[in-house]
């Protein structure tokens, strides 16, 4: 699990266009990594929606912003074009990212226990340095939270 002030691990994945994704391949820019439980339920429909309302506001202070969950390459293209999302999704099925971050954990939905993303949230600097997390994320007004941890410039 990166900590706040060192370096984000080495990772790459599957995106929802088809392509690949690797953290490395982002410096150079503020980047957010979200992580997310399941595309196209509410909450995560919300948070996405919120990141893509900003997100004309996140390139303004150079930041890109990466939703990340367990979905299937297909599932992340069905619900990034149902969202109109600009930003690329990785497809995480093996848990590698989700395991880097330390965001699966014990959950309990409707009574039962399971393990699942913990929505989390997590900053990166242009040199790939951690320099903010968010865990146990509430959707509403997080996105805007974590755009105004970005320097404006």
């Amino acid at each position: 699990m990166p900590e706040v002030g060192k370096k984000a691990p080495k990772l790459k994945g599957a995106t929802g266009d088809g392509g690949e994704l690797t953290l490395d391949s982002l410096r150079g820019q503020w980047v957010v990594v979200y992580f997310y439980p399941k595309d196209s339920t509410p909450g995560c429909t919300n948070e996405a929606k919120d990141f893509r309302d900003l997100y004309p506001a996140f390139r303004k202070r150079h930041a890109q912003i990466v939703g990340v969950s367990r979905d299937s390459v297909k599932s992340h293209a069905n619900f990034a074009a149902r969202q109109e999302l600009p930003f690329p999704l990785v497809s995480d099925p093996e848990e590698t990212w989700c395991q880097a971050f330390d965001v699966i954990h014990e959950k309990v939905l409707y009574g039962k226990r399971h393990m699942g993303i913990v929505r989390s949230t997590f900053l990166i600097d242009p040199e790939g340095k951690l320099v903010q997390e968010w865990r146990n994320v509430k959707v509403p007004g997080h996105a805007q939270a974590v755009l105004d941890a970005i320097p404006a410039k």
